[in-house]
């Protein structure tokens, strides 16, 4: 066998060692020994900065965000708690993937570690509902705790939630029950 074959082999049987560690002791743990907790905590002043690196996205309703927003939402009818309330239904509804990691004592405010389905790349989202007459204005912030590109997961997250969302806008009549 040659010299090259070995170094091919050797390489393989390495990374087919790491992708077996990387199964026992399982990815979540993984990530949090490479790149920390899952949960990034809170930002201050939600909705007026963004990172450099293209590894979140930002959804607001008019007016409310001063950084660059990527998803428009509308003014929803509801007031915040209650719209707050129908978006953990929404995001609630995947408990295999997303989990909320607030400490609950705000009505007007989310946070919620969500996962991929296969690596488990874990992503923080924050929502904060803001009375707005008598409804509400919403932000809701995705952003990944690895990499250096989310290839647009946390953006498409958002867009999902945004449409699921739809139903409460301003100006929408209430679905009949």
């Amino acid at each position: 066998m040659t010299t090259s074959r070995r170094i091919v082999l050797a390489l393989c049987g390495l990374l087919g060692l790491g992708g077996v560690w990387f199964l026992a002791v399982g990815s979540e743990q993984v990530w949090t020994w490479y790149a920390g907790s899952a949960d990034q905590d809170g930002v201050d002043n939600l909705g007026t900065e963004r990172r450099r690196t293209p590894t979140d996205s930002l959804a607001c309703s008019p007016a409310t965000c001063s950084a660059r927003v990527d998803i428009a939402l509308p003014d929803y009818r509801e007031p915040p708690a209650v719209l707050m309330q129908r978006l953990d239904r929404i995001v609630l509804a995947d408990r295999r993937n997303l989990l909320r990691v607030d400490d609950r004592s705000r009505p007007d405010y989310r946070r919620y570690v969500a996962r991929t389905p296969v690596l488990r790349f874990p992503d923080t989202i924050e929502s904060l509902a803001a009375p707005r007459g008598s409804g509400s204005a919403l932000v809701i912030y995705g952003r990944s705790l690895v990499g250096e590109n989310d290839w647009g997961v946390n953006h498409a997250r958002l867009a999902l939630w945004a449409a699921e969302l739809e139903d409460a806008k301003v100006g929408e009549t209430a679905p009949s029950l």
